[in-house]
């Protein structure tokens, strides 16, 4: 990971911000706004500062520069930022957040300007309030995006790529049944309408899937949707004969800036009628742009996205495509590992991060309905493993040491579903702290597979079973225990999760929904360990049933070994060696059957998944 030297692209920025008489300029990704800035902000972000993880906040004065970023990325930032910039770590006691450090900023009258495209309507509204407690002068909206500017011809240029439908046998549901349910939903809320800002919401609704923002199959677009229509705000070359069929007459196609103007109009024609009382909804995702385009706070009622809430209980046929694309990916991940094992070990070549990214993405792009991958794979080894979020880069990365911890965070792209797997392996001798760390982390994951709890829990409730075990040694990770999958769509999605924000407090867990369980542990500039499987919430079968309350529970669908030598046997309980016993059954079970010709991967399989300690688990 290099440093970029960002001291010109700063200058040029604070004469913009002059220009445009503010003050403090703020640029933020953290995955809480909308459309556009899942992908330009980050892009923004990484061209200012440097930085290139997933999740931050630049805040940019007329003397100083912060970037504020989680603990997942702690270790990636102060490798990648520069001396002009100053690191907020998030979460951490005595550092303020980036809204707090941004009003600090503004003591003593000074303004403040965001791009209202990519700052979402709450956001705005909280950090205004901020800023007039401390002194600031306000909160504006700067027309044109002034990192934008700073970069000019340089900047790559917007995706075009085509829209495409997605088969009923993969949705599982018609696109007009979802239009349907979400306006009974309107009517429930005598709304006068819904506004769809956030993309995989747009794709799902209307089963469709794209190719603009890399890993994810969605495309630029809004949509509006009333009691009496449905408008789909895109670029119109993007869809092609076979789109315009699949959405027919009921769907009104318009350009994708025109959702501006057609908002602004809808918020006149309703302020005229002065006995109206209905409102439009939108999420608490939506930008500041779009809640202003509709007449501001006063004339929109926020709610957390009915689309979104929808979408995170899926249906039988998307369950299924879960199941099934997970054995393939998990056949994928046997192969690769044997093959990587074999190249270290046997061959005792050299082989790169990069290199082993690379082969894992060709050996799953052999199955049946794959895309393409879900995200950009953390292949690290060693300290690198350390790096909760690391980033290979092609030419600049280690090789991988056979001696070291070796950790794979990837996922595919599937047209029945999306994949996400964490696998930490050694290949020879792990020490001590390796293995028990491991073990540790693999107890939790266990403990959080196994759970039955009754319907209401939400994730924020269950993030202590994953963590218990690491807590009894003092130690712990900085990173959610769970987010959501999407169903060939983006592989961390919404509304629900497991882990410490105070979102996931807000939305139980339900029957249908596909989360992660993913511990793990890391010592900087020398380990780290991690363990993912996706799971999917369904009904338990309990003895009783207090309260009259249906119990819910867990269906592992990730079928991948965990790594024998990074387990000490010793700490696990036998509840513990049983499940992993099964675990490792059902693996080899069920992927098995892809290498009837592959006699190298067969006797890698058929090793590790070996019981333990000799247990009769009918392997």
């Amino acid at each position: 990971m290099e440093t970029v030297d960002t001291s010109k692209r700063l200058t040029h920025l604070r004469e913009l911000m002059k220009e445009n008489k503010v003050d403090i300029y703020s640029l933020c990704h953290l995955k809480t706004a909308t459309n556009r800035n899942t992908l330009l902000p980050a892009m923004q972000e990484e061209y200012i500062s440097g930085f290139s993880g997933s999740a931050g906040c630049a805040v940019i004065t007329l003397e100083k520069a912060a970037l504020a970023t989680d603990g997942r990325y702690f270790n990636q930032a102060e490798k990648q930022l520069d001396s002009n910039w100053s690191l907020l770590k998030q979460g951490l006691q005595d550092v303020p957040t980036w809204q707090e450090w941004t009003a600090e900023q503004s003591e003593g009258g000074k303004m403040v300007g965001v791009d209202p495209t990519v700052v979402t309507a709450p956001d705005a509204r909280k950090l205004a309030e901020k800023i007039k407690k401390k002194g600031g002068e306000e909160l504006v909206a700067v027309k044109d995006n002034l990192v934008d500017v700073v970069w000019g011809q340089q900047r790559p240029p917007m995706p075009h790529e085509k829209v495409k439908v997605l088969s009923l046998d993969f949705a599982g549901k018609k696109f007009d049944e979802k239009i349907e349910d979400l306006r009974k939903e309107l009517e429930k809320k005598k709304s006068l309408g819904f506004v769809v800002c956030m993309l995989d919401e747009i794709a799902w609704l209307f089963n469709l899937r794209g190719n603009d923002i890399p890993y994810n199959p969605v495309f630029f677009s809004y949509a509006l949707v009333t009691p009496s229509s449905a408008t789909l705000y895109i670029d119109d070359t993007k869809l092609e004969s076979n789109v315009k069929s699949h959405l027919g007459d009921d769907v009104a196609i318009r350009p994708y800036p025109a959702i501006f103007e057609d908002l602004n109009s809808l918020q006149q024609s309703q302020s005229l009628n002065t006995e109206a009382k209905q409102k439009f909804l939108i999420s608490t995702k939506t930008s500041w742009a779009l809640s202003q385009a509709l007449g501001g706070e006063k004339k929109v009622e926020e709610i957390r996205s009915l689309i979104g809430d929808a979408k995170a209980i899926k249906n039988d046929t998307e369950l299924q495509g879960m199941r099934a694309c997970h054995i393939r990916d998990g056949a994928a991940l046997v192969e690769f590992f044997a093959w990587l094992e074999e190249e270290l070990i046997v061959k005792t070549s050299k082989v790169d991060e990069v290199e082993a990214a690379d082969k894992l993405e060709q050996i799953r792009s052999k199955h049946k309905n794959f895309v393409g991958l879900s995200f950009n794979t953390i292949s690290s080894t060693g300290p690198n493993a350390a790096v909760i979020h690391y980033k290979p880069e092609r030419g600049n990365c280690s090789v991988i040491d056979p001696q070291a911890v070796y950790l794979c965070d990837s996922g595919a792209q599937y047209f029945d579903g999306t994949t996400d797997t964490t696998r930490t392996f050694h290949f020879t001798e792990p020490s001590e702290m390796e293995r028990k760390a491991f073990t540790l982390v693999l107890k939790g994951h266990i403990n959080l597979d196994k759970a039955v709890f009754p319907k209401g829990t939400s994730g924020f409730a269950l993030d202590t079973l994953a963590r218990q075990f690491l807590w009894e040694e003092g130690l712990d990770y900085r990173h959610g225990t769970g987010h959501g999958v999407g169903s060939f769509l983006n592989v961390h999605e919404g509304p629900v999760g497991i882990g410490t924000r105070i979102q996931y407090s807000e939305v139980p867990l339900a029957a249908g929904n596909v989360i992660s369980d993913e511990p793990g542990y890391y010592e900087d500039d020398k380990f780290g360990i991690r363990i993912e499987n996706i799971i999917m919430a369904r009904e338990a079968k309990t003895n009783h049933q207090f309260g009259d309350k249906p119990y819910l529970g867990f269906e592992h669908v990730t079928m991948v070994p965990m790594c024998r030598k990074l387990i000490d046997e010793t700490l696990l309980t036998r509840g513990e060696e049983e499940w992993l016993n099964h675990y490792h059954a059902e693996v080899r079970e069920k992927t098995k059957p892809f290498f009837e010709k592959d006699d190298r991967t067969l006797k890698w399989l058929m090793r590790e998944t070996e019981p333990i300690r000799g247990s009769d688990s009918g392997l």
